[in-house]
């Protein structure tokens, strides 16, 4: 195995690390305060290539590979994980286009979502009586004349309500399918907006749909086939959001590090101390890990491995918990002044909090690993 970085990732890496530095760490603090997301900030991304890295290059995208874009997902969150959220979740439809869209759908919505003045997009599993659970979900969509009517409310969704473009999952008679919707769609109404422990800079909102009238050409894949699009996402999702979680648990590492160097205690810096030295030891361990684990995860995928959900899982659930215990123990080296808002630590753990929850709970994660236990 060869971790040296090529040329090309390297200039993303320090693009992406330059626009947190730049764009994103100095104003965290104030949207995360404000619970609001920058205006003209998801522009400036896109106009990098950072909103559509992932995006096949015949339709305007970067067509970078799965570690490619670990790699930047990693610097975008170092910066904030809530801003960089909204950044990438333009790119929730890619993969589920480049898949299962017909080759009209493609050409209508890929560039779309890599214009350089940015594309709000989401998609939308979750219901108020279905998380994780995907056949517990109650949206309906049922033929109507040469379109589809969809019912239902999707809740807890990154742009919900307010995006542009959103991958809806709906029951039909075929089963579970997904659906492209347009913001303006008739019948697509925004739900409520709502008050988050973590990433709070980032919009999560409800989607309402009251006889919503799609055309029969918004159909993504084949009517029935929505369980294979949802379980295809979350392959290629999960390793990105993992490198995301080890993106906030560095940026709490480095920050504890620091403040271990120059905090003096009874006479010395707090770094010479072993229980202070131990937990940085151990931060800087696991998020090598989590690290390693993420990149394998990728590389499965640009390979065109097996149990790529398994390793995805593995990735997925190792980093987040990474991240929890890396800003817990960086509020911890800090003191009094780490669960202070003159400190960045606090709002690394609440956004860490997040990465155990969204795409699947550590618990789902450690359920889809059993699942192949199981199977010997």
């Amino acid at each position: 195995m060869n971790f040296t970085l090529t040329q090309e990732q390297r200039e993303l890496q320090e693009l992406a690390r330059d626009f947190a530095a730049n764009e994103l760490r100095p104003i965290a603090g104030e949207w995360d305060a404000k619970d609001d997301y920058p205006p003209g900030l998801l522009a400036r991304a896109a106009g990098l290539g950072l909103t559509s890295y992932r995006i096949p290059r015949e339709y305007g995208g970067g067509g970078i590979d799965a570690v490619t874009g670990a790699i930047v997902a990693e610097e975008l969150s170092f910066g904030c994980a809530a801003l960089a959220a909204t950044i990438g979740a333009t790119m929730f439809p890619v993969r589920p286009l480049v898949r299962f869209g017909t080759e009209e759908q493609r050409q209508r919505y890929l560039p779309r979502l890599a214009a350089e003045e940015g594309c709000l997009a989401a998609i939308a599993f979750t219901e108020p009586h279905a998380g994780s659970d995907l056949n517990a979900m109650r949206a309906t969509a049922r033929r109507d004349g040469d379109g589809w009517l969809l019912n239902g409310e999707k809740c807890y969704v990154t742009n919900g309500g307010i995006a542009e473009l959103t991958v809806v999952f709906a029951r039909t008679e075929a089963g579970l399918s997904a659906f492209l919707v347009e913001r303006d769609d008739p019948g697509v109404l925004a739900g409520r907006k709502e008050q988050k422990v973590g990433l709070r800079a980032s919009y999560t909102g409800s989607l309402v749909l009251e006889d919503a009238r799609i055309p029969s050409d918004r159909l993504l894949g084949d009517d029935g086939e929505g369980f294979a699009v949802a379980i295809d996402f979350f392959e290629h999702s999960r390793p990105q959001v993992a490198a995301g979680a080890v993106g906030v648990a560095r940026a709490a590492f480095e920050y504890a590090t620091e403040y271990a160097r120059e905090r003096e205690a009874f006479g010395k810096p707090l770094i010479a101390r072993q229980g202070i030295s131990f937990k940085l030891a151990d931060m800087a361990m696991e998020i090598e890990a989590a690290r390693l684990l993420t990149w394998r995860a990728c590389a499965a995928l640009d390979a065109g491995e097996d149990a790529v959900l398994l390793l995805g899982s593995y990735a997925k659930a190792f980093a987040a918990d990474t991240a929890m215990r890396a800003t817990t123990e960086a509020v911890q080296v800090l003191g009094g002044a780490g669960i202070m808002r003159d400190h960045p630590v606090e709002k690394w753990l609440r956004d860490a909090k997040v990465f155990q929850i969204v795409e699947g709970t550590s618990e789902i994660q450690r359920h889809v690993i059993a699942s192949y236990l199981r199977r010997g």
